[in-house]
């Protein structure tokens, strides 16, 4: 969307609607054009490179569809500039809605708010189509926008009482830029981003939606003639950071295994 309307996202009661309704846009446009259902993830996101709060929304969409007689159409031509429109609309409607119920937070009057979101909507809105062709490079893709941190510590090339630095990519000069921070500054690039406890980072709709797989997703396996894998095992917290980052936190600084002793309640030595 264009920057002047992310703003208004960093109330999280409307940044909780921007996922359900980028899904609902996608799923809206197929059952109108091809009158079918659709398995759709949703992921929020709210930085960049630099930090800055930046509301979007990342959305995988099966390259296919389920027909109302239950057979499974195999590939979708999803028109970017049709969805680019449906977007555009519902996210002003969101924000109209929101402006006269009160929850937006705005100066200006009443007039000068219609005209504002008259000319965001016309405006140019970034909607990006990309064709994924695994399911491992899905996994790969979406794993980078949930849970992460806003940025990489490989990112950040300089830390003092004075200013944080790290690199970043402008896209406008395409090329690497130094950002440079005081420590309250970065502290606060940070939170921002932060997602409040038991906030979902990944959503799911359509075909996925969490009340409607248990139901299809035997149909949907045996239309596409698959079988569904076996659940790994998830690894415990210390295997993950052992995989991950080389070291295990269970090995103490003499080179000993801690183990499991008993817990402390608080406010006890």
């Amino acid at each position: 969307m264009p920057d002047v309307l992310w703003p208004f996202f960093r109330d999280r009661r409307l940044a909780r609607l921007l996922p359900v309704l980028a899904a609902k846009t996608v799923e809206a446009w197929a059952r109108a054009r091809f009158s079918l259902k659709i398995g759709v993830i949703a992921i929020p996101h709210t930085f960049n490179g630099r930090l800055e709060f930046n509301a979007h929304v990342h959305v995988m969409v099966t390259a296919g569809g389920l027909e109302t007689s239950g057979r499974w159409l195999s590939s979708v031509y999803y028109d970017v500039d049709a969805l680019t429109k449906y977007w555009s609309r519902g996210v002003i409607r969101l924000l109209r809605a929101s402006f006269r119920t009160g929850r937006l937070a705005t100066n200006m009057r009443a007039e000068q708010v219609e005209q504002e979101f008259l000319r965001q909507e016309n405006r140019w809105w970034s909607v990006k189509l990309q064709s994924l062709g695994s399911k491992e490079q899905f996994l790969r893709y979406a794993g980078r926008y949930a849970r992460r941190p806003p940025i990489a510590q490989r990112r950040i090339t300089g830390i003092s009482k004075q200013e944080i630095t790290f690199c970043a990519k402008d896209r406008r000069l395409r090329r690497q830029v130094i950002v440079r921070l005081t420590p309250k500054e970065f502290l606060a690039a940070w939170t921002q981003h932060i997602p409040e406890r038991y906030e979902h980072a990944v959503r799911s709709f359509g075909l996925f939606a969490p009340r409607a797989i248990g139901n299809s997703a035997a149909a949907l396996f045996s239309v596409l003639a698959q079988s569904p894998r076996r659940r790994p095992t998830p690894l415990s917290w210390n295997s993950s950071i052992k995989r991950d980052f080389g070291w295990d936190p269970l090995i103490d600084h003499k080179g000993n295994r801690m183990t499991w002793t008993r817990r402390i309640a608080a406010g006890k030595s």
